[in-house]
């Protein structure tokens, strides 16, 4: 009869864990998504008239955005391979990570100015949305190598 009873009570513990299980998934909350999935245009609810100036600012930010990129890419590629050369060779480990500041600070011009001229397309209600909607974008940005070097 022991027997049968602690294997009830395992089938009770295991069957409580299951439902427990079944429940934290079923019961979680659903995740947010991200700002990079949003239709900012309609997320903002731009009228037509904005969406059309909307569009025309979009298209070459986002293609200079690429570019730029993908030459920040290469350099940081470049600069670890030197970092992890056999002789590491620190002039051109500083000149990729000048090339890099370089880059990056031309990026971040970019986007203050589309920043700037997206400002201007749209009122103050939408203005609000999309300013909570990038400090909450960078309150949660971590970088890929911050993530990377987290335990």
């Amino acid at each position: 009869m022991k027997r049968r009873a602690w294997t009830r009570a395992l089938l009770a513990a295991s069957l409580a864990l299951n439902l427990g299980v079944a429940a934290a998934l079923l019961l979680r909350p659903a995740p947010q998504e991200p700002a990079s999935a949003l239709h900012l245009p309609e997320h903002l609810a731009l009228t037509p008239e904005q969406r059309a100036r909307w569009q025309a600012l979009e298209a070459p930010f986002l293609r200079e955005l690429s570019s730029n990129w993908e030459g920040i890419r290469q350099h940081r590629e470049a600069l670890v391979r030197h970092i992890f050369a056999p002789a590491p060779d620190r002039a051109a480990i500083d000149a990729e990570q000048a090339a890099i500041a370089r880059l990056q600070a031309a990026q971040q011009q970019r986007v203050i100015a589309q920043l700037l001229d997206e400002r201007e397309l749209l009122d103050e209600r939408q203005r609000a949305q999309l300013l909570q909607l990038l400090l909450g974008r960078y309150a949660q940005e971590a970088t890929e190598e911050e993530l990377l070097h987290r335990p």
